[in-house]
């Protein structure tokens, strides 16, 4: 081991939700560990989210181990910024051992440890915890002529709010929760399209994060049994999108009408399959995200579909490697902060009994 190698039973990598709620048991069980954040701050993705970007639960059913969010001043959903503010304090409440700015590079295999080579130097563990996320890999679909429109063009990752797009022509593409929420804000202050694959579905009114994270969890363990998929109750037969209170207000005043999605993209705007156009000053790709991967390379994992066969959250071809936070193949609504903290306990407990 060199100088500049440091040896550490398990390295997590990631203080986003995921990456403190292992944090959490782990620190509870007492094992060595750090967590390695690429971040300057506290708070994870979510300190890079648009600032009316609501949950979709109340903050009692938003919260990781050990610590309550608490409520929001004005009673309802937890915006971003409360958010950011509650996992700072909870890095802080439980003094989790968080090294940042801290880049991972790559992880790799090092004899009998996992190196882990970062901008601040490489640690040696025994276990490493992947919690990236996928904030850091929007991903935008093909689509003809998508080089050649001469308007602006971003991603949800990129958005910070309407202030910048009154009066323009705005088109938002995609048919989940984050077009409904940009779309009801943009719609105040723009004039907006909205394309999707299908009409979106809004999910009744009483239906929040609290009720979509038992259907997943019934789900995966419908899965987990070996009962067949379509027997098990699917978060889709309900709709898409959560109605939190700026997309019922923007629904009520018949701004969520969705138009079919456009054939290709021209210099201007869109062309629809039956001929028709449309000028557009922006196009905003509201079209997810893919698993930050890229630091496991090295280890050559992935599967054909891009993601990284696991038992539960351990990697099948490097049982040295646990991934949380990354979707339902990472934990049943692992990618919410209520499923991260608890695929997190089940996980802990996996990497104590490796140890």
């Amino acid at each position: 081991m060199t100088d500049a190698a440091r040896p550490a039973d398990v390295v997590v990598i990631g203080a986003g939700q995921a990456g403190l709620a292992a944090g959490y048991y782990l620190r509870r069980a007492g094992v060595d560990f750090v967590i390695l954040d690429a971040q300057q701050a506290s708070g994870g993705a979510w300190q890079h989210a648009w600032p009316s970007l609501r949950l979709f639960s109340p903050a009692q059913y938003s919260s990781l181990p050990g610590r309550m969010m608490p409520v929001p001043a004005d009673g309802g959903y937890p915006d971003a910024a409360h958010v950011v503010a509650y996992l700072a304090d909870y890095e802080q409440r439980y003094r989790l051992p968080v090294v940042r700015p801290a880049t991972v590079r790559a992880v790799r295999r090092a004899g009998p440890r996992l190196a882990v080579d970062s901008s601040a130097g490489t640690w040696h563990a025994r276990i490493v915890v992947s919690a990236t996320g996928t904030w850091w890999r929007p991903y935008v679909p093909h689509c003809p002529g998508i080089g050649d429109f001469r308007g602006e063009q971003l991603h949800t990752a990129g958005y910070r709010g309407s202030g910048d797009f009154r009066d323009r022509r705005v088109l938002v593409v995609g048919g989940g929760n984050s077009a409904a929420q940009i779309l009801a804000e943009l719609s105040q202050v723009a004039q907006t399209t909205w394309a999707t694959l299908r009409p979106p579905r809004l999910l009744p009114d009483e239906i929040d994060g609290r009720a979509l994270f038992d259907l997943a969890t019934r789900r995966h363990q419908a899965v987990q049994a070996v009962q067949a998929v379509q027997n098990a109750e699917s978060i889709g037969d309900l709709g898409d999108i959560v109605a939190v209170a700026s997309v019922r207000e923007a629904r009520d005043r018949g701004a969520l009408k969705s138009e079919p999605m456009f054939s290709r993209i021209t210099p201007d705007g869109v062309a629809w399959a039956d001929g028709s156009t449309a000028a557009f000053d922006v196009i905003v790709w509201c079209t997810g995200f893919r698993p930050a991967l890229a630091h496991l390379t090295p280890l050559r994992l992935r599967g054909p579909g891009g993601t990284i066969p696991t038992d539960g959250t351990r990697a099948l071809a490097e049982p040295r490697l646990h991934l949380l936070g990354y979707g339902d193949w990472t934990g049943p609504a692992s990618a919410t902060l209520i499923g991260a903290g608890r695929t997190a306990r089940k996980l802990a407990a996996e990497v104590i009994a490796q140890l």
